[in-house]
């Protein structure tokens, strides 16, 4: 396969990879052995996280023809890893901040999540974000409340509806 076209697809890859994602975060792996990319690569493995490495020439091509991802250009300098994600937007977040706790490296430089731009001072508070299922799970407690209380409230032992009212009333004040 000739050079022109291994670059080809490479920008296809990246191109495709780019489309999907809701979340794009880049990250600084200079100084990192191939043992420990390997390790970072297996905690983006586990979290559904896709990661790749690209020649920054490359992944600029890609994010020139799928757009939005202007801010990310300064940041396509020296060696980069890139992680995507289509669904858990904070995931790669929290794996790159365990992994540079414990080895210090490699260090976030941006991201791209639902076209908006987050800068390397942001990854605490990438990663303190929760997951559309955790979230999911707050609203689902937060409405199933409401109809505990009326269930419990029509359940107690000679109730009228009246005095089911009056204890929902009450517990709402609470």
């Amino acid at each position: 396969m000739a050079t022109l076209e291994k670059k080809k697809a490479v920008v296809e890859d990246a191109t495709e990879n780019l489309s999907k994602a809701g979340a794009v975060y880049i990250a600084n792996y200079s100084g990192m052995s191939v043992g420990e990319i390997n390790n970072l690569r297996g905690e983006f493995f586990k979290g559904d996280i896709t990661f790749k490495v690209y020649k920054n020439t490359l992944i600029k091509r890609a994010m020139d023809e799928v757009g939005g991802y202007e801010d990310l250009y300064p940041h396509l300098v020296e060696q980069n890893g890139f992680a995507f994600v289509e669904e858990e937007l904070a995931a790669p977040a929290k794996v790159l901040k365990k992994f540079y706790e414990e080895n210090k490296k490699p260090k976030f430089k941006a991201a791209i999540i639902d076209g908006d731009y987050y800068g390397e001072d942001q990854l605490e508070t990438l990663a303190a974000m929760k997951s559309k299922t955790e979230v999911i799970g707050d609203i689902v407690g937060l409405l199933l409340a409401p109809v505990s209380n009326v269930v419990s409230a029509l359940q107690a032992p000679g109730k009228s509806i009246a005095g089911a009212l009056e204890t929902i009333a009450e517990q709402g004040e609470k």
